[in-house]
């Protein structure tokens, strides 16, 4: 398999475990759209990032970063390559460091 391949498998079972996590929480969370203003070169088209969008069990959105800090820290335990956004003020962007982009 190719290296974005690899990657990509990488990044779906991290997704996965958040998302586990996440619900196991009583969060709700939702997928944003993909593709719509995303900087040139972002790893979303590659496939290796994801915004999510947090509801709380009241389903009330969560758009502080602050709400997703727990969620950045136990994203980047998954994997070595796993970097939140909550580090330059993106809190809820989840993502697989990829050629030197994160």
């Amino acid at each position: 398999m190719s290296e974005l391949g690899d990657k990509r498998e990488i990044f779906t079972r991290c997704i996965y475990l958040l998302l586990q996590k996440m619900y196991a929480d009583g969060m709700r969370p939702r997928f944003d759209k993909e593709h719509c203003n995303h900087m040139k070169n972002s790893l979303h088209y590659d496939g290796l990032a994801k915004d999510i969008l947090l509801f709380d069990k009241d389903n009330v959105y969560l758009t502080d970063t602050d709400s997703y800090r727990k969620y950045g820290i136990f994203w980047e335990t998954l994997n070595k390559d796993c970097t939140w956004g909550g580090h330059f003020s993106d809190g809820n962007h989840f993502s697989i460091t990829f050629q030197g982009r994160k």
